[in-house]
């Protein structure tokens, strides 16, 4: 078990290098100069060179990636090019609001779509199973944006029911834990589980199906096992993947978020991240994409260390 374990942990050191470099250089190779969001475009030469030397565009790029990952490594994400203020507070600012959202989302679809596959699985190739399955496809098949939009339409334009703006009254970025904050978090976080929830539906539906088909499951019934101890046989058959699975859609969650986050301009990385590529912000956008992709290698390395626990298997290999 402690070498699984460490082997988990080694793996994630060269993916989270790796990580560094893709967020360094994607952002590099993308089309603009990011001086343009502080100097005109008839700004003198002098006036530009300084400026690359203050924000040290005017090295290697192998220069660049070293500083940038030391201080990086240390906290210090830089600086916005286009507010002056440090990265690092902005971007931890915003990744609170991601993960509350995405969690919130997360938990909706994954709930609901357990539910929907486990029913759908139990009863294969029933009216039950072709309904949770179509409901799984218009789930996966519903753009992200689209669906906010008609949210908004019908709950907050037409119906006035919900907000439609903002992560609290008054369109405030700043998240408290009450009923009027609450009900900003509602639109935004339907949107976010439509997706997970159909993919969940459909992977548990698969390994519930799976299960079920197999001898030991007659065996347990043969037994004389009543139909609810046979499902916790099932349940924890299916539990390691569909873990697996619903740890993935959590990480993208938190990283696809962008167009949710700008439909209803909650103030999360989404929308950070929104900005920053329109402004050509490189320190900004760097700073987002590396703690987006960090929480995503973190997610995975979570969900890795618990399936051993559910899947006594996985402990003696």
């Amino acid at each position: 078990m402690l070498g699984y374990l460490l082997k988990r942990l080694t793996y994630t050191v060269p993916i989270t290098l790796a990580v560094t470099v893709v967020c360094f250089l994607l952002v590099h190779i993308a089309p603009g100069d990011p001086l343009n969001a502080v100097a005109p475009a008839d700004a003198p030469a002098e006036v530009v060179e300084a400026l690359k030397a203050a924000y040290g565009f005017d090295r290697p790029l192998p220069v660049q990636y070293a500083k940038w990952l030391g201080r990086a490594v240390a906290g210090d994400l830089g600086r916005s090019v286009a507010t002056g203020r440090p990265v690092a507070g902005e971007v931890l600012s915003a990744v609170g609001n991601t993960l509350l959202l995405a969690v919130v989302g997360g938990a909706a679809g994954f709930l609901g779509g357990t539910l929907l596959g486990c029913l759908a699985g139990y009863f294969h190739k029933t009216r039950i199973d072709r309904v949770a399955s179509a409901i799984s496809v218009v789930g996966v098949s519903v753009p992200h944006y689209w669906l906010g939009l008609l949210l908004t339409i019908i709950f907050s334009a037409r119906l006035n029911w919900l907000p439609a703006m903002g992560a609290g009254p008054g369109g405030s970025g700043n998240w408290t834990w009450d009923l009027a904050h609450a009900r900003h978090l509602v639109l935004p976080a339907i949107t976010l589980s439509v997706i997970p929830m159909g993919i969940i539906t459909r992977t548990v539906r698969a390994l519930v199906a799976e299960v079920l088909s197999q001898e030991f499951v007659q065996a347990l019934r043969a037994k004389g096992l009543r139909d609810g101890q046979v499902f916790t046989h099932v349940a924890k058959n299916v539990a390691p993947t569909a873990l697996a699975v619903m740890g993935v859609q959590l990480g993208y969650l938190i990283g696809g978020s962008i167009l949710v986050e700008t439909v209803f301009a909650w103030p999360g990385t989404g929308f950070l991240l929104n900005i920053a590529i329109f402004q050509r912000d490189l320190p900004l956008l760097q700073g987002a994409i590396l703690v987006l992709c960090l929480v995503f290698v973190g997610l995975n390395l979570l969900v890795d260390l618990i399936q051993p626990f559910i899947d006594p298997r996985m402990r003696r290999n």
